[in-house]
């Protein structure tokens, strides 16, 4: 697998590909993407692409129908593969990538909500509203990250309070819903401002590469093979009770 990063043009190819994924599938678009490859890489254990590559098709966890356009999803395949590997060479030797995030036009208003939106449709568009021109921008990135955690619980679930700490400095950036949540963001907010999108950008990925190194142990741990019983010396009595030697009964197979 080559792990050479895209081109501007693969991006925007990338994003048209996304774009074509057959309704009633709803796929991440560029920016979600390569946060949930971040997200898929900083994982307490290795991720085969055959687990992941599905989730990026629907954000429900929709699958592919069997009829898909296999051009499509060849060409599609291969850039987000290469992503993949790019992300993942450069966090390991560089500590450092620069992730996609699209520009926010911040004259843009959302869409009204209809007149029968739901308590929390209205209170989900408060959180969005509430959210700063820096989370605005960030926010389908770290969208794309949360969703690989949520497909990939393992992370989440470690006991360890760094890597919690990380997670909040990401999460930051997604509309705070609960008491806690708020808490959380204020928080930050109060102790660890951010001057602008640069800066933002710099802190998202210095917090990536600070997940990736307190996973790096754990992803690549060896399992030890324990075996049920003694290992049996050729020249040692056979186990099956035979009386014959190891090697000459049935190690001699």
């Amino acid at each position: 697998m080559s792990t050479q990063d895209l081109t501007d043009a693969e991006f925007a190819e990338l994003d048209e590909l996304l774009a074509a994924t057959p309704a009633p599938l709803q796929p991440l678009d560029a920016s979600m993407l390569d946060g949930y490859l971040c997200g898929v890489i900083v994982q307490p254990r290795l991720i085969e692409p055959d687990e992941w590559l599905p989730n990026i098709f629907d954000y429900d966890g929709g699958l592919l129908p069997d009829t898909v356009d296999a051009a499509w999803l060849d060409k599609l395949t291969q850039l987000v593969e290469r992503r993949h590997a790019a992300l993942n060479r450069s966090l390991v030797e560089d500590g450092w990538f620069d992730p996609v995030i699209l520009d926010v036009d911040e004259t843009e208003t959302p869409e009204p909500l209809p007149a029968d939106a739901t308590d929390e449709e209205r209170a989900a568009r408060a959180s969005y509203e509430a959210l700063g021109a820096i989370s605005r921008a960030l926010m389908p990135w770290v969208a794309g990250f949360q969703h690989a955690a949520l497909c990939f619980p393992e992370l989440a679930d470690m006991a360890d309070d760094a890597v919690a700490a990380a997670l909040a400095r990401l999460y930051r950036h997604l509309p705070a819903e609960t008491p806690e949540e708020k808490e959380v963001v204020e928080t930050l907010n109060r102790e660890h401002p951010l001057k602008d999108l640069d800066d933002a950008i710099e802190e998202l990925v210095v917090t990536v590469a600070d997940l990736a190194d307190l996973t790096e142990e754990e992803r690549y741990r060896v399992e030890t093979i324990r075996r049920d019983t003694p290992k049996v010396g050729r020249n040692d009595p056979c186990p099956c009770g035979s009386g014959r030697k190891y090697k000459v009964c049935h190690g001699s197979n």
